[in-house]
């Protein structure tokens, strides 16, 4: 059996590079989307509802992409068509999505706004998954960790730039970051164009710069040989064999399935609740207050926020693979979830908006590890021929937390703790500190 060519660092960024536009959108999403649905309309208890599109349509959609991309070869690949479908209903997605009041006439605007998150996040689905089961196709095992880095890398730059993008329009281009009641401020509607074309523009870049191997390369390298006629009878029969591969997972991949369970929990809650937290807890402005300049000062901040975690995420991102070479990837993966817990806990005790950016570096800290230490670990305890099904399957934990939080956590904050947001945060902390304790109990194969 030949070993999988290792690939040059020129390589291994060309084959990544579509997800910084990926997380460009993703970032202006988890930045705004609150802030639009409140703009439309929505109240503090229903946010999460409203979210709840988002990961209802990932878990629906990433194990059929992740199945059918294992067994569909087209003249661009077997992954490529799945990067390219994605960006191009993503980025027509982050076009409407602030302009949604112009359908007001037909269906209230917050309900558009919903349905357009819907279409975005499943469409960043259908690329992002792609993507991770790229790397395990490409690369030899010793490269993994730093492939899955590169991306966290990757990442972590597209969510600086897509979450501080709206603070730099009105602060530094004038763009006006105040609208009539019911509308969305023009540095947010600019910064989500530019957010699509940079999306569409990344994704062709890796695919046509990276080739992917053939299924005889790939039976030459796994050793693994496909049965064409299983393999037929498992493309033809789509929704049972998901069915089949699910109940078969891997014992990794289930213990990996409750560390991402509380590690999605806690950041669903915080994409959520950070602006109307920041904006009662830290700018003292009442619940009702969604349109004010003050009010679009804290989403504007929460945007910078939101950059210097994504940013620490980046830098971090280059250490992962020292750390766990040094120590061990479970013990990095854990120490990593700790730092982001002390880091949504201590907002809580801070009043000043610049010191907001400390909790930040902690929660930068564990994006990145969240990003990468699990899909690394979970990569070498997987059958190469499912490497994509999986993948897909394996998001089911990062979709049933985020659902978990949307039905519950609105109707908790407005009856325990007054529609307090800040208490969102403080449980996500908690959810945080769960994960990291259950790191401890996941068997990492390769080590």
């Amino acid at each position: 059996m030949k070993q999988l060519p290792r690939l040059t660092k020129r390589q291994i960024w060309n084959m990544s590079i579509g997800f910084l536009g990926i997380q460009f959108g993703f970032a202006l999403q988890n930045a705004n989307a609150s802030r639009i649905l409140q703009t439309f309309g929505a109240d503090i208890e229903h946010l999460g509802w409203f979210w709840l599109a988002a990961p209802i349509t990932g878990m629906l959609i990433q194990p059929l992409v992740g199945h059918y991309s294992d067994r569909t070869w087209t003249r661009l690949g077997r992954r490529r068509p799945f990067f390219l479908f994605g960006a191009v209903f993503a980025s027509l997605a982050l076009i409407f999505m602030p302009n949604a009041e112009i359908l007001a006439a037909l269906i209230p605007p917050m309900f558009v706004g919903a349905g357009l998150l819907m279409i975005m996040d499943a469409s960043i689905n259908i690329s992002m998954e792609p993507f991770r089961a790229l790397v395990a196709d490409k690369l030899p095992l010793d490269q993994r960790t730093m492939g899955f880095s590169v991306q966290s890398s990757l990442i972590g730059v597209g969510a600086v730039v897509g979450s501080w993008i709206t603070y730099a329009m009105a602060e530094w281009f004038n763009v006006d970051k105040v609208a009539p009641s019911g509308s969305v401020p023009d540095n947010v509607v600019y910064s989500f164009y530019i957010g699509a074309a940079v999306l569409i523009i990344s994704i062709i870049w890796t695919v046509v710069s990276t080739k992917e191997y053939s299924p005889r390369e790939l039976e030459e390298y796994t050793g693994e040989k496909e049965d064409k006629e299983v393999a037929k009878a498992e493309k033809d029969h789509g929704i049972m064999q998901i069915f089949k591969d699910f109940a078969a997972m891997p014992r990794t991949m289930k213990e990996l399935g409750v560390v991402q369970f509380f590690s999605w929990l806690a950041l669903f809650g915080m994409w959520v609740y950070t602006t109307p937290a920041i904006a009662q807890h830290v700018y003292n402005l009442p619940v009702s207050d969604t349109s004010s300049e003050l009010y679009n000062d804290a989403g504007n901040w929460v945007g910078v926020l939101f950059a210097v975690y994504n940013g620490v995420a980046a830098l971090y991102a280059f250490l992962l693979p020292f750390i766990a070479k040094m120590t061990s990837r479970k013990t990095t993966h854990a120490i990593s979830l700790l730092f982001g817990a002390a880091g949504l806990i201590s907002i809580y005790f801070i009043n000043d908006p610049d010191a907001l950016i400390f909790p930040m570096i902690g929660i930068g800290i564990a994006w990145a590890s969240i990003l990468s230490m699990p899909y690394a670990i979970l990569s070498g305890a997987l059958p190469a021929k499912k490497m994509g099904i999986y993948m897909g399957l394996f998001n089911f934990f990062i979709t049933i937390p985020q659902i978990v939080n949307g039905v519950f956590s609105g109707p908790i904050i407005k009856s325990l703790f007054n529609s307090q947001a800040i208490y969102a945060l403080i449980i996500a902390g908690v959810s945080l500190l769960i994960a990291a304790i259950s790191v401890y109990f996941v068997e990492d194969k390769e080590e």
